[in-house]
């Protein structure tokens, strides 16, 4: 739980008043942007906030934000960065803390979180470093209660929540209704509830997916009589990358023994994703284009999330990595023949 908690903690924040007003956003780009088309999109939402071209390597956004939102650049399909979207004329560079009231607090806390983790990493013995996470963790949860009705409870929300049991999670949201308003808190409570349904020893949920006029079904391949191993994945994913090793070694160890292996892109560009089958040379089909459907379906909040499926359909192994998945694999595998 500690690495999660660690590696989310990217927009923390207290309170600060912050008025509606005009914003003037500057994206300094490099050379390889020029001509490209830059987008500001909502986090929570995922809907562009505007587009513009890219000249003399600069992106340059303007409009008009009535409260502070959660905003991420993204150019010819890759993420550049988050900040805190609010009124002003400012700079984005990505690595630098943004000069506005919030992002500036958002800085700070987040040197705070820093100074956490290393108090904790350098006590001498487990039990001081419990205490010290403990006491870290309460710091941070303390601030998020304080700020539940702004975007940076928001914020602290999500990355605590991944960290938090489904029920605590419900609980904070009913303690705290305005959250409801958000989307991405709404998918998450919506997340949990499925993957609490689509656990080992449950059976499939079927999905479809279509891109460049072809449409798959998790129903074509799943429960008609052989084992299938679902890789949910993305090629920006660096977890996901790493897992790709291990599921080649079952691939090759299980090809021919009944193991089928199917690779769904989610939360992925579709030349991204090809890309990527072909620099790291993924021998199995993969679908591409998946998106958010199939990880609505399986409650999938963070990948890679690795399925396997029986013969008739029913999970048999779910969101496991490494050696725990090969002996998941293996276990199917050879007690099937």
């Amino acid at each position: 739980m500690r690495n999660v908690f660690f590696l989310s903690l990217t927009a923390l924040a207290a309170a600060t008043t912050v008025y509606a007003g005009d914003y003037k956003v500057t994206v300094p780009l490099g050379a390889d942007d020029e001509g490209a088309m830059a987008y500001l999109v909502n986090y929570d939402t995922g809907v562009n906030i505007d587009s513009v071209l890219v000249e003399d390597t600069t992106a340059v956004f303007c409009g008009r934000v009535d409260v502070p939102i959660l905003a991420r650049v993204i150019v010819d399909g890759d993420r550049r960065g988050q900040f805190i979207l609010e009124d002003g004329t400012y700079t984005f560079r990505r690595g630098e803390v943004v000069q506005t009231p919030l992002n500036i607090k958002d800085a700070e806390v987040a040197k705070m979180i820093q100074e956490g983790v290393a108090q904790v990493r350098a006590e001498a013995d487990e039990a001081a470093q419990e205490k010290r996470y403990n006491e870290l963790l309460a710091r941070v949860d303390s601030t998020m209660r304080a700020n539940m009705d702004n975007v940076i409870g928001y914020s602290l929300f999500l990355d605590m929540a991944y960290s938090m049991e489904p029920s605590e999670v419900e609980a904070l949201v009913e303690q705290n209704p305005t959250m409801k308003q958000y989307m991405r808190v709404r998918k998450l409570l919506d997340a949990n509830r499925a993957k609490a349904e689509t656990q080992p020893g449950g059976m499939f949920r079927d999905f479809e997916i279509s891109y460049d006029g072809v449409t798959h079904r998790l129903s074509d391949v799943v429960g008609r009589g052989g084992y299938v191993l679902v890789d949910f994945w993305a090629s920006w994913c660096g977890p996901c990358i790493r897992q790709t090793a291990v599921i080649k070694d079952l691939y090759n160890e299980f090809k021919d023994k009944g193991l089928r292996v199917l690779g769904v892109a989610v939360w992925d560009e579709p030349d991204n994703t090809r890309k990527a089958i072909k620099d790291h040379d993924l021998p199995w089909e993969c679908w591409l284009n998946g998106q958010t459907i199939p990880t609505d379906v399986y409650g999938i909040s963070g990948i890679p999330c690795i399925i396997l499926f029986g013969p008739d359909g029913k999970i048999l192994s779910r969101d496991k990595q490494d050696d725990d998945l090969k002996a998941d694999v293996r276990a199917a595998l050879q007690a099937a023949h």
